[in-house]
């Protein structure tokens, strides 16, 4: 005959405290200890019904379950509380409607009562700011973050609230710098950030130095007065890119560029051309570069006799000496290079080219130039001279 088998108090209590302490499913903890999983079904309902008497100063069953309860409930609110003040850190910062507005679109995320709790502000208010209309400012602040958004876009994610602010008054928005870049911050919209990228200057050679006669007075009168160029790389998959530029001092526009698999004279001999065909300067244009070899080469020196410029080069090691060219060179990869990745030196070529002739050239305002891009402000200049 099959004796039925039976369990000391104290292993049937502890049995109890897996599956209503520790959480474990029933077959779990049955599994783990050895024994059917309806006996230990029956010694937990006991214990909730309080069956099993707890020794003398213990607690029973049912208190620990119910500390247990309020111990998870607890630990639940403290990582709630934790998630809203790591999402709503800068919010904190502002003012009780974005508290409210920030409840508001994330209220299917955090309970209302904690958001409230964690952001400082009543229950009440913030459901009497949900009960009314969106006042004419609310409404007028909607409004410009769709602009703000388009106008990020649009100018390639690059300019910040001083730029945006003149880009968005040209959409037919007014508005503050503060109030721009208050919006910004809370749609999250930041610009891309700088990179740090290396010189291609090769100065060490014995071919002829002409005079630094630019000596950092970046201060021309009219366009085709002073032009600056430099040579840059750019990676991609095939190899290095590298560009030739030249820089109009006084309007800021590229006015010659060439690109190719070789830093040679040939390259920057066809940067000069292209800006001479384009733009015909006058004779005495001061023509400022680095000393590398490509521009001391007595090809080049040949062309700049040719188109009776004179010839400007900077100080040995001395970047700050042809500042024009190299801050383009800045922007061009902060804006645009760093932040592609080119599998042939064609597509990088076709990018570089729609950026300084469709975006630097034609559209992104400079601030030295009261918020007008180079070409706006070069057809303006002419057009005031024609009138005088």
């Amino acid at each position: 005959m099959k004796t039925r088998k039976t369990y000391p108090i104290e292993f049937r209590s502890e049995a109890v405290k897996l599956v209503l302490e520790q959480g474990l499913r029933l077959e779990g903890a049955a599994r783990r200890l050895g024994i059917p999983k309806g006996t230990l079904a029956n010694w937990v309902v006991a214990a909730k019904s309080g069956g099993d008497q707890p020794a003398p100063g213990a607690r029973s069953v049912s208190e620990l379950e119910a500390e247990n309860a309020k111990l998870r409930k607890e630990l639940a609110e403290a990582r709630l509380e934790r998630d809203v003040i790591k999402k709503a850190g800068r919010v904190l910062c502002s003012g009780i409607t974005a508290r409210y507005a920030w409840i508001e679109e994330h209220h299917k995320l955090f309970p209302v009562a904690l958001a409230c709790r964690v952001l400082a502000v009543s229950r009440a208010g913030y459901y009497d700011w949900r009960g009314r209309p969106p006042s004419k400012r609310e409404q007028e602040d909607e409004r410009l973050k769709l602009a703000i958004r388009a106008a990020h876009a649009k100018t390639r994610e690059t300019y910040g609230a001083r730029r945006l602010q003149p880009a968005l008054a040209a959409m037919g928005f007014e508005a503050g710098r503060d109030r721009i870049d208050r919006l910004r911050r809370q749609m999250d919209i930041r610009c891309r950030q700088k990179r740090k990228f290396k010189a291609t200057t090769h100065s060490a050679h014995s071919l002829p130095i002409a005079e630094n006669v630019l000596g950092q007075v970046f201060k021309p009168t009219r366009p085709n007065q002073v032009w600056t160029g430099d040579i840059t790389y750019i990676p991609t998959d095939e190899g290095w890119l590298y560009l030739a530029g030249l820089k109009d001092v006084f309007s800021c526009e590229i006015v010659g560029y060439a690109m190719g698999a070789r830093m040679t004279t040939e390259l920057v001999s066809k940067a000069l051309f292209r800006a001479v065909r384009h733009h015909r300067p006058p004779a005495g244009l001061i023509h400022h570069t680095d000393r590398g070899s490509q521009y001391c080469a007595r090809a080049y020196g040949d062309l700049l006799t040719q188109f009776h410029m004179q010839s400007s080069m900077s100080r040995k090691g001395n970047c700050f000496d042809n500042a024009p060219i190299e801050s383009f060179w800045g922007t061009l990869k902060n804006e645009l290079v760093h932040h592609r990745r080119y599998a042939t030196r064609a597509e990088a070529e076709a990018s570089i080219r729609e950026y300084i002739e469709i975006f630097y050239n034609r559209q992104r305002r400079h601030s030295r130039l009261g918020n007008l891009a180079p070409a706006e402000f070069t057809r303006r200049y002419w057009d005031s001279a024609k009138v005088a």
